[in-house]
């Protein structure tokens, strides 16, 4: 049987540590040894840009997290032609690995000339960016408690979820992933101002694991 093979690691700002795994044609990320993403699992990614997707010319969509690429390959598969992806990754390691071995499997979203990319705290983009964004698709974390760095939480507070709003043109989504059922998390969108649903997606097309995905429109 073919083993898992670590190929790099890093830290993220917190301490955490991260690695890179891969199996056959298959790659992981984890996250203290617990599998944060993993390439054979993808769909819900693509589900959460799909129901986000700004639907005028011209749109502007920021992604929190650029994780193995799928979220930002989605983003700029349902934006306009004219649009624009910014993508927010903190650690500069998986930057890295997105320009190395895991950049074919979304296909290289980063060398599409619609991308931007920035490294560094998306929450700190945001406060920075008022009306900027069409659509926010945050995929920073296992969900809105916040698993792989604590200072994630701050985006889910009240404080945060004012600040995305803030950020957001008339009519933008935010759209949040989540690998678990956070049901006060519905009622924490509403209280932020937002007209907030959740969605059911499965991780691998029409099967895999149940993940939701919370959007929030403004």
């Amino acid at each position: 049987m073919q083993a898992w093979v670590q190929h790099a690691s890093t830290l993220t700002p917190d301490g955490t540590p991260l690695t890179l795994w891969q199996h056959g044609l298959g790659w992981s990320i984890r996250a203290r040894n617990e599998e944060l993403m993993s390439s054979r699992m993808h769909g819900s990614e693509e589900e959460m840009a799909r129901l986000a997707a700004p639907t005028q010319p011209g749109g502007s969509v920021l992604v929190g997290g650029l994780g193995m690429g799928f979220t930002l390959r989605a983003a700029l598969t349902h934006l306009p032609q004219d649009g624009n992806v910014t993508v927010c990754e903190l650690v500069p390691a998986v930057v890295e690995w997105n320009r190395g071995p895991l950049g074919p499997l979304a296909g290289n979203p980063l060398d599409d000339p619609r991308t931007k990319l920035h490294v560094g705290d998306v929450g700190a983009l945001m406060n920075t960016t008022p009306g900027a964004w069409d659509a926010i698709l945050l995929d920073v974390d296992n969900g809105p408690d916040a698993f792989t760095q604590k200072g994630n939480d701050r985006l889910y507070s009240p404080a945060g979820l004012a600040r995305a709003r803030k950020a957001l043109r008339k009519g933008g989504a935010l759209a949040v992933w989540s690998g678990y059922a956070a049901p006060a998390f519905v009622q924490q969108l509403t209280r932020a101002g937002f007209r907030a649903e959740a969605h059911n997606a499965r991780a691998h097309g029409g099967k895999g694991a149940r993940h939701v995905i919370y959007v929030g429109w403004v």
